[in-house]
C-alpha cells in the first residue's frame, strides 16, 4: 500500500513539473511557410482558370439557346406561311368548284 500511495505522489509531482515548464514556441519552417504561399497561389489561380472556362461555357450555352429560339421562330413562321398558303389554296380551289358547278348547272 505504501508502494502504491509513493508512485501515485511521485506521478503528482512529474506531472505538475511537467506542466510548468515553458512550452517552446512551434514555429513553421521558412521553407514550409514558402512552400505553403505558394500553394496557395497556384490554387488561387486554378480557381480563376476555372471560373474563366465555366464563364465561357456558359456564353456558348446562351449563344446556343439563342440560335435556336431563332432557328424555331423562324421555322414556326415558315410554317405558318405554307398553311396560309394552302388555306389560300383550298379556298380558291373551292371557290373555282363552286363555279364549275354553277356554270355546268347554268347551261
Amino acid at each position: 500500500m505504501n508502494k502504491l500511495i509513493a508512485t501515485l505522489v511521485s506521478t503528482l509531482f512529474a506531472s505538475a513539473a511537467f506542466a510548468q515548464a515553458p512550452a517552446t514556441p512551434v514555429t513553421p519552417a521558412p521553407a514550409t511557410v514558402k512552400a505553403e504561399v505558394k500553394a496557395e497561389k497556384k490554387v488561387a489561380k486554378a480557381e480563376k482558370s476555372e471560373a474563366k472556362v465555366d464563364a465561357k461555357a456558359d456564353a456558348k450555352v446562351h449563344k446556343a439557346e439563342a440560335k435556336a429560339e431563332a432557328d424555331k421562330a423562324k421555322a414556326h413562321a415558315k410554317a405558318e406561311k405554307e398553311k396560309a398558303k394552302a388555306h389560300a389554296h383550298t379556298t380558291e380551289t373551292k371557290a373555282d368548284a363552286a363555279a364549275d358547278v354553277k356554270a355546268s348547272t347554268t347551261k
